[in-house]
């Protein structure tokens, strides 16, 4: 059996990885590290949580007496763990500084430390590389991160990078566009559009919304992290990108078209500070990795929608009953309307 710690296997990107990863390889034993914060929740682990093959651990990465044994006991070290939200970095920095990089850290000293690692595949993003005003970003290119959260991922992106240059601990780097599918916290774009809308409530645009974003769907980025696990060479970058440049009031019109909720919802609200106008990336050296994404950007977005038409359950309590979120809707957009 091949030992695998997920970190932040209760998130987004995580539990999706969790779930694919249990089908995909029946000969991986999954521990799955989460400190169950906001975003980090059991709930959307329900249909896992008693696999044979899947250990859950509640506990900190920044935390070397929870983290370091269970690096030191694995195999493969996949790296979700994060604080990922803009504009919560916008409001408050510390939190990402303190996930995002000492929390890397604190893996990545186990890990140089462990001796049976076969792969430590740090996540990050395509917004390290700042915004992208023509063409796309390649694996070379330089890291001009423009917001604290983008700051934190690069910081990381860069740190595991050195922990392979200086100690050979088998690191690999994916660099993600923007992700969507089920279990997305729904402070996010997506999610967030689809419920307010479902709740005909208005939506908040930012700016004109001519801000592009490609999107990638959450399966499509399973698949390319394994991708990297399976075939990577340490010490690389990987970009994973799902090709579907969109502008965000494309977006809005077409998650309102889906929702069959007028355009009437569409609230434009003032941008946020240092708003990256576009992201785009070259994902020329995964694809020859025999990677590619697999799933249609209308059908991912469609597909997406209905979830949450049909689950309700996961999201409908964090935004009534959760006074953090309401608290956080109201800080980040309550002074823009």
């Amino acid at each position: 059996m091949i030992n695998v710690l997920v970190t932040g296997g209760a998130g987004f990107i995580g539990s999706n990885f969790v779930r694919y990863a249990l089908q995909a390889h029946p000969d991986w034993h999954i521990t799955n590290l989460d400190k169950l914060t906001y975003a980090g929740r059991m709930e959307t682990l329900n249909d896992v949580i008693g696999h044979a093959r899947h250990t859950f651990v509640h506990g900190d990465i920044a935390d070397a007496t929870v983290a370091a044994p269970l690096v030191k006991a694995s195999d493969l070290v996949v790296h979700f763990a994060a604080e990922t939200h803009v504009d919560r970095s916008i409001l408050e920095a510390g939190e990402f500084i303190k996930t995002d990089v000492i929390g890397t850290f604190v893996l990545l000293e186990a890990a140089r430390h462990a001796s049976h690692l076969r792969a430590f595949v740090q996540i990050s993003t395509d917004e390290v590389y700042g915004s992208v005003p023509a063409g796309s970003s390649v694996e070379t290119d330089e890291l001009k991160p423009r917001n604290p959260y983008s700051a934190s991922k690069a910081g990381a992106d860069r740190l595991a990078y050195s922990y392979w240059a200086t100690y050979q601990v088998p690191v690999m780097i994916t660099r993600a566009s923007n992700n969507y599918g089920p279990f997305q916290f729904p402070e996010k774009v997506i999610p967030l559009f689809i419920s307010n809308a479902i709740d005909n409530i208005p939506v908040p645009l930012y700016g004109e919304g001519l801000n592009v974003r490609d999107w990638l769907h959450v399966m499509d980025h399973c698949r390319g992290v394994d991708a990297v696990i399976e075939r990577g060479t340490p010490g690389e970058v990987y970009n994973v990108g799902g090709s579907n440049e969109v502008r965000n009031v494309d977006l809005t019109h077409t998650l309102l078209r889906l929702a069959q909720r007028p355009e009437s919802l569409i609230q434009r609200v003032q941008d946020r500070p240092g708003h990256d106008m576009r992201y785009s990336l070259d994902t020329t050296k995964l694809r020859k990795l025999g990677w590619a994404p697999r799933v249609p950007f209308d059908e991912g977005l469609r597909d997406t929608v209905s979830w949450y038409h049909e689950n309700e359950w996961w999201w409908r309590p964090i935004k009534e009953n959760d006074p953090s979120f309401r608290a956080y809707y109201q800080a980040q957009y309550g002074s823009r309307t």
